[in-house]
C-alpha cells in the first residue's frame, strides 16, 4: 500500500489517490502517513475529503500534527479544527508547544475558546479532563416526535447520538433514553415515561481510571459526567475510555518494571529522556540492595567455614523473587479491576499462605533430592538450603500479596510495589533466614 501511494504521488495521479484513501479508515491512513517523508504529508493530507482529513488528524501522533500545523494556512487550520470534536481538540492542545496552542486558539471562536479553557481547568487524569460537551440533551416533557426533531437538528455535530440525556431547566441530570427506545416507542409517548431514571454517571473530579472501570463493568458506549450539583456538564465516550485503559495499563507496566511512566512511545523517546526515566529507580534499588551485601558481610565467617553455602544464594534469591512477583502481579491486577479491596486482606493472606506452603514444600523436596543425588551435598546442608527455600517462598508470597494492598490503602500506586521492590525486600529476608538456619543446624 505504501509503495502504491508513493507511486501515485510521484506520478501526480491525485484523483486515483483520493479514491484509494477515501475507502480507508482514519487510523490506517494515520499509520500510513507515519511511513511517508515529511515533505509529502501536507500534499497527501490536502487530498483527503474534509471530514476524513479531520478524523485522520486526530489519529496522528503529536509530532506529525505539529508538522502539519506548521504547513497549514490559517484557513486550513480553522477548517480542520472546526471538524474536530472538543475533547480531541483539548487532547491536541495538551500535546502542542505554546506557540502552536496560541495559533489554534487564535482561530477558535470565543465560545469554543471558553469551552476549551473550561475543560483544561480540570485536574489531569480526572473525568472532566477527558469528557466532551458534544452530546444530545432532551427535556422530560418532550414527545418522541419532538426528540427525533431535536436529534436531526443538533445531532450532526455531536460525538454520539445513540444515547440522549434528559435534563431540566437547570441542566440537572434526570435520566437517559436510547435511540433504540425512541424507535420502538410511539411518536406521542412522553420522554419522562420511557426514559431510564437509574443513571450511572461520573463526577468531574473522579479519577479517569475509575471511569474506565465503569465502562468495563457496565459495557457502556457513553457515560454522563455531572458536577457537584448533579448538573450534566459532559459525556465520556467508549473510545476515550479505551485510551485511558491503554494509558493506565502502560503506566502500570512501566512502574512494575521500575521505570518512571512516560506518555511518549518508545521510538519517539530520546536516549537521554529514556535514561532519565530509568535511572531514579535503578539508583534507589541499587542502594536498597546494599542491605543484601551487608547481610552477606555480617555472615562472612559462616560462609568462610562452609563455602558451599554461597553457591546456593542466587537460587534462593531468584526463587523468592519469582514467588513474590507472582503474588504481587496477581494482586495488582485484582486491585486495578476492582476485584480486591483492603477488607479482603485476611482472606488473601490465608489463601497465599496455603499456596506458599504447597509451592514451598514441592520446591524444597525437589531441591533436597537434587542436592543429595546430583550435587552430592551433605544431608544437613541440603536440609538448610531446602528449609530456607520453603521459608523464602512463604515470606515472598506474603510480602508480594500484602505490600500492594497496603500501598493502595495509604494512597500509593500498587504497581510501585511490584517485582523490583518486592524482590529487594525478599532477598534480604531470605538471606537472614538462610544464615539463621545454617547457624542453627550446622553450628557455624
Amino acid at each position: 500500500m505504501r509503495r502504491q501511494i508513493a507511486e501515485l504521488l510521484e506520478s501526480k495521479k491525485f484523483i486515483e489517490l483520493r479514491a484509494l484513501l477515501k475507502n480507508m479508515e482514519p487510523i490506517d491512513i494515520a499509520e500510513l502517513l507515519e511511513e511517508l517523508p515529511e515533505e509529502d504529508l501536507p500534499l497527501l493530507f490536502r487530498i483527503l475529503p474534509k471530514e476524513l482529513a479531520a478524523d485522520t488528524f486526530v489519529e496522528m501522533d503529536s509530532d506529525q500534527q505539529e508538522i502539519l500545523i506548521s504547513f497549514f494556512s490559517d484557513r486550513e487550520l480553522k477548517e480542520v479544527m472546526d471538524q474536530v470534536y472538543l475533547d480531541d481538540t483539548v487532547a491536541i492542545i495538551e500535546e502542542m508547544p505554546a506557540n502552536v496552542v496560541k495559533r489554534i486558539l487564535k482561530h477558535a471562536d470565543p465560545e469554543m475558546r471558553m469551552r476549551i479553557n473550561g475543560i483544561l481547568q480540570y485536574p489531569k487524569d480526572s473525568a472532566g479532563s477527558i469528557m466532551t460537551i458534544e452530546y444530545v440533551d432532551l427535556r422530560r416533557d418532550m414527545t418522541v416526535m419532538d426528540a427525533f426533531t431535536r436529534i436531526r437538528r443538533t445531532g450532526v455535530n455531536k460525538e454520539t447520538i445513540y444515547t440522549c440525556y434528559v435534563v431540566d431547566d437547570n441542566r440537572t441530570l434526570l435520566g437517559l433514553v436510547t435511540v433504540k427506545t425512541l424507535l420502538l416507542s410511539s411518536y406521542g409517548d412522553i420522554i419522562e415515561d420511557i426514559m431510564e431514571k437509574n443513571v450511572i454517571y461520573a463526577t468531574t473530579l473522579e479519577d479517569q481510571e475509575h471511569v474506565a472501570e465503569k465502562f468495563s463493568k457496565y459495557d457502556f458506549l457513553a457515560l454522563p459526567v455531572v458536577d457537584m450539583e448533579q448538573r450534566l456538564v459532559g459525556i465520556i465516550t467508549v473510545d476515550d475510555a479505551m485510551d485511558v485503559m491503554e494509558q493506565e495499563a502502560t503506566e502500570d507496566i512501566e512502574k512494575m518494571a521500575a521505570i518512571v511512566p512516560t506518555d511518549k512511545p518508545y521510538m519517539k523517546s530520546g536516549v537521554f529522556e529514556t535514561y532519565r526515566k530509568r535511572i531514579p529507580w535503578l539508583l534507589m534499588l541499587m542502594i536498597s540492595a546494599t542491605f543484601t551485601a551487608m547481610i552477606i558481610t555480617h555472615y562472612e565467617e559462616a560462609l568462610g567455614a562452609l563455602m558451599v553455602l554461597s553457591a546456593y544464594i542466587p537460587m534462593l534469591m531468584d526463587t523468592g523473587g519469582n514467588a513474590g512477583g507472582q503474588a504481587s502481579v496477581t494482586i495488582i491486577r485484582g486491585l486495578s479491576l476492582g476485584e480486591i479491596e483492603y477488607r479482603d486482606m485476611p482472606e488473601i493472606i490465608w489463601k497465599e499462605t496455603r499456596v506458599a506452603v504447597c509451592c514451598g514444600i514441592t520446591l524444597a523436596v525437589a531441591n533436597f533430592v537434587k542436592l543429595m543425588l546430583f550435587d552430592q551435598v551433605g544431608v544437613l546442608t541440603s536440609l538448610v538450603v531446602s528449609l530456607t527455600l520453603l521459608a523464602a517462598v512463604l515470606v515472598a508470597k506474603l510480602v508480594g500479596c500484602t505490600l500492594p494492598i497496603a500501598a493502595k490503602r495509604i494512597g500509593f500506586d500498587p504497581a510501585v510495589m511490584a517485582s523490583p521492590f518486592i524482590t529487594t525486600i525478599v532477598d534480604a529476608i531470605s538471606l537472614m533466614i538462610y544464615f539463621q538456619f545454617a547457624t542453627l543446624i550446622l553450628h557455624i
